[in-house]
């Protein structure tokens, strides 16, 4: 990643088919690679958007034994109390920035670039006018329905709660499915429609 200290790879990217107006910045969940979520996204992409799908670097994470794995940051527990790591966490969305400011450089403007992810995948410096969509398993197992729901409730006292919807998708665990990705589709497609 652009200004990464730790080493990972270049990020999976999808092109856009014509001239990219807009971007989509994807976040992996932990112990993933960007490569399944440019895959996903190249099933529902839209033709003036480019979706980048970083790796996030190899590290030991302590919930897992101190297993080294692909992660944005280390992970101590699931539990709300758990003690976060707020360094790796500050350099994770260090490198995310640095994704933005590229792809701003690249010639698309700032507010033309949708930053997401999944599980772990970090989202920070929240400016109160974006627009959230954060989207669940009712059977997830791995993050409870009742952390996410608190989590959109949070969200909400950050941006205008207006901007913030919250689905679920009956039956879903820890994953995605189809429909999980239309409603990402129609959502990025409502806030970044061809410029030209």
């Amino acid at each position: 990643m652009c200004g990464n200290n730790m080493s990972a790879p270049l990020p999976a990217t999808v092109p856009a088919v014509r001239k990219a107006t807009a971007a989509v910045i994807f976040l992996h969940g932990l112990g993933d690679t960007g490569h399944g979520w440019a895959e996903a996204f190249a099933g529902i992409r839209s033709s003036h958007i480019k979706y980048i799908c970083p790796h996030a670097p190899v590290m030991p994470v302590t919930l897992n034994m101190n297993m080294a794995m692909p992660s944005w940051f280390d992970i101590t527990g699931l539990l709300p109390e758990s003690q976060e790591d707020e360094p790796g966490i500050k350099q994770a969305a260090e490198n995310v920035k640095a994704l933005i400011e590229q792809e701003v450089k690249n010639g698309i403007p700032s507010n033309r670039i949708i930053l997401g992810g999944f599980s772990q995948g970090p989202i920070s410096g929240v400016n109160r006018d974006i627009s959230i969509l954060q989207c669940h398993g009712d059977c997830d197992p791995l993050v409870p329905l009742m952390f996410a729901s608190l989590t959109a409730e949070k969200l909400k006292t950050l941006v205008n709660p207006a901007n913030v919807t919250f689905k679920t998708y009956e039956g879903m665990m820890h994953s995605s499915c189809q429909q999980e990705m239309m409603d990402i589709k129609q959502f990025i497609d409502k806030l970044l429609p061809p410029v030209d």
